[in-house]
């Protein structure tokens, strides 16, 4: 008998010192560097592709393309008018030749536009076509926070699975090693200690499950900006998918992208600017650059509506052929030449009223730009907050929190080796050790996407500079907020 317990301890050693393996293996694996598949999507090639798929960039261009022709159109004079006609025909015998005001009038006339209406039109239309290359800016500048959010957010649920599928080794083998102590009834472990370590791992895997959830909902969103759709020329409005791409099980890579903050002197420090400082960092933001043109646009309008005071004027001339009469005699025919003008005479309805109304949407344009400017202050405000705090997180993290869990779980560990501790504590440290993986996880991609949006409002105060490690812009000719990976 006291050979057959001497065999049961025996075993249950061996599976606690396996158990305290594992947990250091686990451990150290945190440190081993992870190497990237040359399939998987980085976060510079996904911001690149997005930007060069987005076809609402194309339908900018083609809408300054057009914006640019009627600039031209609009400056050229109106075509002249021919006219031909019959003129003081008799009716009582329709000879052409009976009567002497009977002829055949051929004219021409041209309208000349009020004042210098032709050349504020073709101003006008220059000025708005100027806003497209600032929208293309922003645009990208967009895409490239909305992109880069979307995979930061499918590379925390990534790196999450990858850690929770790590540590269901260990507490598959925390399960092995209570059944074990409770069918040798030589340790402290409890029926409910068994049932326990089950039920943690059936919680493991709902949290896979929720985990593969946001993965393919974030796959979804991703695949919305990387699919590239093409229209063939040798169809009409047929279109087709690059099928170079996959929708689903997105691999991406296991490096976390460290990206450069543009004007971190102002920004990592705990003193705040006034905003009408502020102000100087992001007034040559593409978006409001775009509005600025859209107000230069507008007052050209008041330009214009003021050339109604003028009048329009128009030129005409006639030639008419008389036939000879009855007599055969020679008549002469006749040229006529003329002017014709309006008279604004009555203006207090019409063009006070133009004018009035183009002052009016040059001011809305301009309400349209403070509310911007205001928007772009706020979101740096709260963007600001937000990284402060999160680096304050970060250092608790790393110099109190995981040390100390990490502390808790290994002392829980070992007293439960030398029977002096409790299953469930072993359990609930080791919980807390994931738990809290995960969260240092979240913060370092949370700190990620804030570099983001801060990089978007400065994009203005900054010149593309592409490097091979880190990049603060990228794009095929403007300025784009993105960043490389090291």
């Amino acid at each position: 008998m006291n050979k057959l317990i001497g065999i049961k301890g025996l075993g249950l050693k061996c599976c606690v010192s396996m158990l305290a393996a594992l947990v250091a293996l686990t451990a150290n694996s945190a440190d081993i560097p992870a190497t990237a598949s040359s399939s998987a999507l980085t976060f510079e090639k996904a911001i690149k592709s997005a930007q060069k798929n987005d076809p609402w960039l194309t339908g900018n261009v083609h809408k300054q393309d057009a914006i640019e022709a009627m600039s031209t159109a609009v400056g050229t004079l109106p075509d002249p008018k021919i006219s031909l006609g019959l003129a003081n025909l008799p009716t009582d015998g329709f000879d052409f030749g009976q009567e002497g005001m009977t002829q055949a009038k051929v004219g021409i006339s041209q309208m000349f536009p009020r004042g210098d209406t032709l050349s504020i039109k073709r101003e006008q239309l220059k000025i708005e076509s100027e806003s497209f290359p600032y929208q293309r800016k922003d645009r990208e500048s967009k895409v490239a926070v909305t992109v880069g959010s979307l995979w930061l957010d499918a590379y925390r649920v990534q790196e999450s699975i990858a850690l929770i599928e790590k540590n269901r080794a260990l507490f598959e083998q925390l399960a092995d090693v209570a059944e074990a102590s409770y069918s040798s009834a030589l340790g402290k472990t409890r029926q409910q200690d068994i049932v326990r370590a089950q039920l943690e791992l059936t919680r493991l895997e709902d949290r896979l499950d929720v985990l593969g959830q946001q993965q393919n909902r974030f796959e979804g969103m991703l695949s919305q900006w990387l699919t590239e759709f093409s229209i063939e020329k040798s169809s009409q409005s047929e279109t087709y998918v690059d099928d170079d791409f996959k929708l689903h099980n997105i691999v991406l890579t296991k490096q976390l992208p460290q990206i450069d903050l543009v004007n971190s002197n102002i920004v990592l420090t705990n003193s705040w600017l006034r905003p009408s400082e502020l102000a100087k960092y992001i007034a040559n933001h593409p978006s409001l650059v775009a509005v600025e043109k859209k107000i230069k646009s507008t007052k050209t309008g008041i330009k214009l509506a003021k050339q109604k005071y003028k009048p329009e004027w128009g030129v005409n001339a006639s030639y008419g052929y008389r036939d000879d009469d009855p007599m055969g005699n020679s008549r002469a025919d006749l040229f006529s030449v003329g002017v014709t003008f309006d008279l604004p005479l009555f203006t207090n309805n019409r063009q006070d009223k133009e004018v009035k109304s183009a002052i009016s949407k040059t001011e809305a344009i301009k309400t349209e730009k403070l509310l911007l400017m205001r928007k772009l202050l706020a979101s740096y405000s709260s963007a600001k907050g937000r990284l402060l705090r999160l680096k304050d997180r970060q250092n608790l993290y790393k110099e109190k929190l995981l040390p100390q869990i990490h502390d808790q779980a290994e002392a829980s560990l070992t007293a439960y080796t030398n029977d002096d501790g409790d299953f469930a504590e072993v359990v609930r440290s080791r919980i807390a050790v994931l738990n809290a993986e995960i969260d240092e996880l979240t913060l370092n991609v949370e700190e990620q996407k804030l570099l983001l949006e801060l990089n978007y409002l400065f994009i203005g105060s900054i010149d593309p500079v592409v490097s091979n490690n880190n990049m603060n812009l990228s794009s095929n000719s403007d300025f784009t907020v993105t960043s490389g990976e090291e």
